[in-house]
């Protein structure tokens, strides 16, 4: 299966350096090395590697490499001023890409400035419209749901491979990439809030009650979601307001990276998957066009709310409610949509026998919505 950002990164190849980030065992060594096809005299090179990285400190690839690739680079020390380096008296016509984990948006986020020098891209998990061309929509979410759509326990069709994948992935998450943000410690608290957060899924997170059942400080709480969110093992949803800082202040929802791993039933865990493809939509905008485009939730004062809302230049466009089964639209998304007159207001359903229309409301199958997303 040829991966959605193949293409554009073939394309952005051309211009400038592209910086592959995304979640561990997400694809991005894959698709790196599926590129080298269309290059004469690829190298690949993982800092992972003794001997690799041995060259890449000499620097003593070939000078004839047309695209070179460095793995895990921000491993290195003083890895973007090495980088800027290395771009700057490159030969002619030789493109670069750097992949690594999410921590290279850490990383990059200090220090030496690498600014008009490459385009940023994000690879997520594979989502319903990456499989469009293969599994049919309805045959694909649910997949998605039990299995994740990460490429390995995805690709294995097997819910037991997918448990095993899943045990170690976790596991060296915890001993390797937290550690390394973590005290030692940390880890013991950290692995406890990782198996919490499984089961609170799609509700607002309260920093507060988190820490009162850990016996830790709230502030503890929000560094430890923060280096979650860093490694991409979740991402926050924020609530939507017009002044941006108040949004931030808000109570978020918290989502998982992989659906398989979320508990709660199959209703929470298509919630989940549909907040990974919405995010890889808006995410894939974002880096690709350059859109204005944000993923966040809406509750009203009175307890109102609706699951998501995708915003474009600051304002609402759409309103979705994600259910199972129930095709009737929620209450909570009829009142929203009578105040956000402007924006489309859909109840995705993922059991649905018929697609249908009442007011202002689409109830759409959940899954042929989702497979025509931009990614």
């Amino acid at each position: 299966m040829k991966r959605y950002l193949y293409e554009q990164i073939k394309k952005d190849l051309l211009k400038k350096m592209v910086i592959l980030t995304g979640p561990r065992q997400a694809g991005k060594t894959w698709l790196a090395r599926e590129l080298m096809a269309e290059f004469r005299n690829p190298q690949y090179l993982n800092y992972d590697s003794l001997f690799d990285s041995k060259i890449i400190a000499s620097q003593s690839w070939p000078l004839n490499s047309d695209l070179l690739i460095l793995d895990e680079i921000h491993k290195m020390k003083s890895w973007k001023m090495f980088i800027k380096g290395v771009f700057d008296t490159r030969p002619e016509k030789q493109a670069i890409l750097l992949t690594g984990s999410a921590r290279m948006d850490t990383y990059r986020q200090s220090g030496e400035s690498l600014a008009g020098r490459y385009f940023p891209l994000r690879l997520n998990p594979i989502s319903v419209r990456e499989l469009a061309d293969d599994v049919k929509p309805d045959d694909a979410l649910p997949l998605l749901n039990r299995l994740g759509g990460f490429p390995e326990p995805f690709l294995s069709g097997s819910e037991t491979e997918a448990a095993r994948w899943r045990n170690q992935y976790y596991t060296d998450l915890v001993r390797e990439d937290i550690r390394e943000f973590g005290a030692l410690q940390e880890i013991r608290s950290m692995r406890l809030l990782l198996e919490m957060l499984r089961s609170r899924v799609g509700s607002p997170v309260s920093f507060t009650a988190i820490a009162g059942d850990l016996q830790i400080a709230p502030n503890t709480v929000r560094k430890y979601i923060d280096i979650l969110e860093s490694l991409h093992i979740i991402f926050l949803v924020r609530p939507f307001h017009a002044n941006v800082a108040r949004a931030i202040l808000k109570t978020p929802k918290l989502y998982f990276y992989d659906s398989g791993y979320v508990q709660g039933g199959e209703g929470v865990q298509l919630e989940n998957t549909c907040a990974v493809c919405l995010l890889k939509h808006v995410q894939y905008l974002q880096d690709t066009a350059g859109e204005d485009i944000a993923l966040n939730y809406i509750r009203t004062k009175e307890g109102k709310e609706v699951d998501f809302v995708l915003c474009g230049n600051g304002k609402i466009t759409h309103l979705i409610e994600v259910k199972l089964s129930d095709d009737q639209p929620s209450p909570s998304l009829g009142l929203l949509a009578g105040k956000f007159t402007e924006a489309a207001a859909l109840q995705l359903v993922q059991n649905l026998r018929r697609e249908w229309r009442k007011e202002n409301i689409g109830i759409f199958n959940a899954g042929k919505w989702l497979a025509a997303l931009s990614a």
